[in-house]
C-alpha cells in the first residue's frame, strides 16, 4: 500500500471507530478507539480460525507491516504529540515543580529500568543488559494519555503540572537511556551507538542534553520571526514547521529528537504565544495544535489495538506480560517516591501525589514503538509481547480507573 493509501485507511477507521465509541460505549475517545480496534483486531482472528481458507489474518498483518509503526511514531507522530503536549504547559507554572519533574524525569526514569529491569532479568531468565532495555522501554509514561483521563479529575493546577511536565521529559529521557542500553546490550546491531559506559555517557550527553539546546534555539529563533508577522495562517505554519522539521533535524544531527520537541513547545506555548502572537493567531495557533492532537491520538491508539497482529501470544510471554505489570507498577512506585522523599525535608505534599502519579503513569504508544525498533533477536518476541500486554492493561485498566482515584485522593488542597 501507498503512503497515502495507509493515511486514508488509518483516518477512516479511527473516526468510524471513534463514532461506535461515542455511541455505544461512551469511553474516553482514544482509550475508546483502543478498545474498539483491539476487540475488532480479535474478531479478524477468530475469523480466520472459522475460514483459514480466506486468510484474513495474514492479510490484515501484512498491512499492518506496511505500517511500520515504530518508524511512524519515533520518525514522525511523536514529535508533533510531544510539542502538542509541551505547548499546553505553561513554563511559569512548570517552573515551581521543576526540581520534582527534573528529579522523576532523570533519578526516576534510571530507578525504574533498574527496578523492571532486573525483575524482568528475574522472571524471564534473559540477560540483566538486555532485561534493562525491557525496563527502559517500560518506564515511559505517555504525557497526553496522562492529561486526557485526568482533566475529567477535575485536578488542581499544580498537580496536572506535575504529572504533565514529568511524563513530557521522562518520554525523552527515557528513549536515550533505551538507546544507551541497546547499544551495549547488542553492540554488533548498533555498533554506532558504541558498547562502553564512555560511549554511552557521550551519547546521553550528545542526545539529552544537545536535543534540548537544539529545541530551546529553534524555540527562540521561531519566536523572533513571529514577532515581525501578524498572520495567523502563516504563523500556524511556521509552528508546523517547527515541529517537523526541528524534530527531523535532531534526529539527523544525532540528537534527542523528543526532548527538542519538548522544550521548543514549551518555549512557543509560553513566551512564543505571550509575546510573539496577536490575540487571534493565539487562539488559531491552539486550536489547532488541540485538533493535531486529538486527531493524532485517536489514529496512534488505533495503530495499537492493530498491533496485536504483530505479537506472539505464547504462554511463556503471557506469564512474561502479566509479571511485567507489577513490575511496572513498582518501578514507577519507586520512581514517584524517592524523588518526593528527597524534597520532603524541603516541601509538603498532599497525601494523593504518590497514589496519584503511581497509577496515572500510563504507557502508551513509544513502549510498543521501542520494543519493535529492537534488534531480531531471540529475545525480541517475548519483550515485544509483555510490553504490548502492559501498554494494553496501562491504558485500559489503569486509564479507565485514575480519574476516579483521582476525584478520590486528590481532593486534599495541596500545600506549595
Amino acid at each position: 500500500m501507498t503512503l497515502l493509501q495507509i493515511a486514508s485507511l488509518l483516518i477512516v477507521l479511527a473516526g468510524a471507530f471513534g463514532a461506535i465509541n461515542y455511541l455505544f460505549l461512551k469511553l474516553p475517545s482514544s482509550i475508546g478507539i483502543l478498545i474498539v480496534a483491539f476487540l475488532a483486531s480479535l474478531g479478524l482472528l477468530a475469523l480466520d480460525s472459522v475460514m483459514p481458507e480466506q486468510q484474513i489474518a495474514t492479510k490484515v498483518r501484512g498491512i499492518v507491516e506496511d505500517i511500520e509503526f515504530s518508524s511512524a511514531l519515533l520518525e514522525g507522530m511523536l514529535g508533533l504529540l510531544l510539542f502538542a503536549g509541551a505547548l499546553h504547559v505553561k513554563m511559569s507554572d512548570l517552573r515551581k515543580e521543576w526540581v520534582l519533574v527534573a528529579l522523576m524525569a532523570t533519578i526516576g526514569v534510571g530507578l525504574s529500568t533498574v527496578v523492571i529491569g532486573y525483575g524482568f532479568s528475574w522472571l524471564t531468565g534473559m540477560p540483566l543488559l538486555v532485561a534493562m532495555v525491557f525496563g527502559a522501554l517500560a518506564s515511559p509514561t505517555d504525557p497526553v494519555a496522562v492529561l486526557g483521563v485526568l482533566r475529567a479529575a477535575n485536578l488542581k493546577k499544580t498537580m496536572e503540572t506535575k504529572i504533565a511536565g514529568e511524563s513530557l521529559f521522562n518520554d525523552g529521557v527515557a528513549y536515550v537511556v533505551f538507546l544507551v542500553l541497546v547499544g551495549m546490550a547488542f553492540p554488533s546491531e548498533h555498533a554506532e551507538h558504541g558498547a562502553g559506559l564512555i560511549d554511552a555517557l557521550k551519547l546521553f550527553g550528545q542526545e539529552a542534553i544537545g536535543g534540548g539546546l537544539l529545541g530551546a534555539v529553534l524555540g527562540w529563533m521561531t519566536f523572533r520571526v513571529m514577532r515581525l508577522i501578524d498572520d495567523y495562517s502563516l504563523e500556524v505554519l511556521i509552528t508546523l514547521g517547527l515541529a517537523f522539521g526541528g524534530y527531523e533535524l535532531a534526529v539527523y544531527l544525532h540528537m534527542s529528537a523528543p526532548i527538542m520537541a519538548v522544550v521548543s513547545g514549551l518555549f512557543i506555548g509560553d513566551v512564543g504565544m505571550k509575546y510573539g502572537m496577536s490575540e487571534e493567531t493565539r487562539k488559531y495557533v491552539d486550536a489547532f495544535w488541540k485538533l493535531i492532537d486529538e486527531i493524532l491520538n485517536a489514529v496512534l491508539f488505533l495503530m495499537i489495538g492493530f498491533e496485536v497482529f504483530a505479537v506472539a501470544f505464547t504462554n511463556d510471554a503471557i506469564i512474561a506480560g502479566i509479571g511485567a505489570i507489577g513490575l511496572s507498577l513498582f518501578g514507577r512506585l519507586v520512581a514517584v517516591y524517592v524523588p518526593i522523599l528527597m524534597l520532603r525535608p524541603f516541601r509538603e505534599f498532599s497525601k494523593g501525589v504518590v497514589p496519584i502519579m503511581t497509577w496515572g503513569g500510563l504507557k502508551g504508544g513509544i513502549s510498543v514503538a521501542l520494543a519493535l525498533s529492537l534488534p531480531d533477536t531471540e529475545y525480541k518476541p517475548l519483550i515485544l509481547t509483555a510490553t504490548y500486554i502492559l501498554v494494553m492493561f496501562s491504558i485500559i485498566v489503569q486509564g479507565l480507573t485514575v480519574a476516579p482515584l483521582a476525584k478520590r485522593v486528590g481532593r486534599e488542597p495541596e500545600l506549595m
